[in-house]
């Protein structure tokens, strides 16, 4: 984190930006261009930003198997509210995909089957022949009946499991090829001195957050819409209790990785929510792989904001929001990935009283500033459209990076 804000800096003192004069008042709108061959429109700068934010969101969000009798209007809906969270709050899925991924990676080491498989088990992809899911380690290690689970699960080939995956090489291509262009390009207006505005910052950072949710679902299979029936026939499965998932047991889960506990009841369920993930491995440390990830990409993702530290903002008040969200941004995951950890190794019962008193306040504290700081960085990119400042629409000169002879 420390030679990301050291680079950051560097961007702030040689980067595209304007100085910020001492008194600020509304900018003119940057509606001209000198060379009329080197030049891009307001329209330009809107469609990549959109561009790369649906087509990395598209292939990054790796729902969980929906309901059996859900329509495929409700399954559109169930991704695009998912895509929705990760737009808005990318580190959020980030969380997500690190507890999956770490569940996925223990369920393999313990029970020796795939990663693959590890990862459908968790997403809700296997269910017995009365159709509830099996998607906890106390139904396989349940008696009589959890060892015929795990039996039939391990038999199960990675390929059936991919065939019912959605994603192909040319969709994650496609992203891959947008993600790496927008990234190009602000690079290059970084090298030419040529201003970025405050949506490409922060398209930047989300691009760039989406590359963690990529990689710790590379192994997940994409928009399962069908459930894998394991076990043995139905008659014999009614005799184990089906689990019960409620509908946000899977949110804590995700937001704090809280482990298996008496909130599962033994009573009727066909799926498992938009965000169950199985809790990673229990005792005290087992959370801080998962949540530390979440904590350095959330911080990471205040920090690329801090590029935009001396754009030309159209007021003071738009600057200082900007920076104080992007600071907020980065400093506040990591001081409550701090107080958690604290709170969790403690032994003492007096220190653990008190730790859980200072991560109770720093929780109930930071949080609510956190998600406004979150929401103004999303609402400032959109306000700085108005007017840009000079040099936005000129374009990148690519010639200068062709060689001569």
């Amino acid at each position: 984190m420390l030679l990301l804000l050291a680079f950051v800096h560097l961007l702030c003192r040689t980067g595209t930006a304007v100085p910020v004069p001492q008194t600020l008042g509304p900018r003119i709108a940057a509606d001209s261009c000198d060379n009329i061959n080197n030049c891009r429109k307001l329209f330009d700068i809107i469609w990549g930003c959109l561009a790369t934010v649906f087509a990395c969101t598209w292939v990054s969000v790796h729902p969980n198997v929906p309901p059996p009798d859900q329509s495929a209007l409700g399954i559109l809906w169930q991704r695009l509210k998912m895509m929705l969270v990760t737009i808005v709050a990318p580190e959020i899925i980030v969380g997500f995909a690190a507890r999956q991924f770490f569940a996925a990676r223990n369920l393999s080491d313990e029970y020796g089957f795939s990663r693959t498989h590890g990862f459908f088990f968790c997403m809700g992809g296997f269910v017995s022949s009365t159709g509830h899911p099996i998607v906890t380690k106390k139904q396989l290690d349940a008696r009589p009946l959890g060892r015929e689970f795990l039996v039939a699960i391990q038999h199960v080939n990675v390929e059936d499991i991919m065939d019912r995956s959605k994603g192909d090489a040319l969709s994650k291509f496609v992203a891959l090829v947008q993600g790496l262009w927008f990234t190009t390009q602000c690079l290059a207006r970084v090298h030419q001195h040529l201003t970025l505005t405050e949506l490409e910052v922060a398209t930047l950072a989300f691009a760039l957050v989406n590359i963690f949710i990529w990689l710790l679902w590379w192994e997940k299979p994409l928009d399962v819409q069908r459930q894998i029936v394991v076990g043995p026939p139905k008659k014999e499965a009614e005799t184990m209790s089906p689990l019960r998932v409620g509908r946000f047991d899977g949110v804590a889960v995700t937001l704090f990785g809280v482990e298996e506990s008496h909130h599962y009841d033994p009573l009727s369920s066909t799926s498992i929510s938009a965000f169950w993930s199985l809790p990673v491995e229990p005792g005290r440390f087992g959370f801080i792989g998962p949540l530390g990830i979440e904590a350095m990409v959330g911080s990471m993702f205040g920090a690329i904001h801090c590029i935009a530290w001396n754009l030309d903002f159209g007021t003071l008040a738009e600057m200082r929001i900007w920076r104080s969200g992007s600071l907020l941004v980065t400093a506040i995951p990591p001081v409550i990935f701090v107080g958690v950890v604290f709170f969790r190794v403690v032994d003492q019962h007096y220190v653990r009283g008190i730790a859980r008193i200072i991560t109770t306040f720093l929780i109930i504290f930071s949080f609510p500033i956190y998600v406004l700081a979150r929401f103004l960085l999303v609402i400032l990119p959109l306000i700085g459209l108005r007017f840009l400042p000079p040099g936005t629409l000129v374009d990148v000169n690519w010639s200068l990076y062709i060689p001569h002879l």
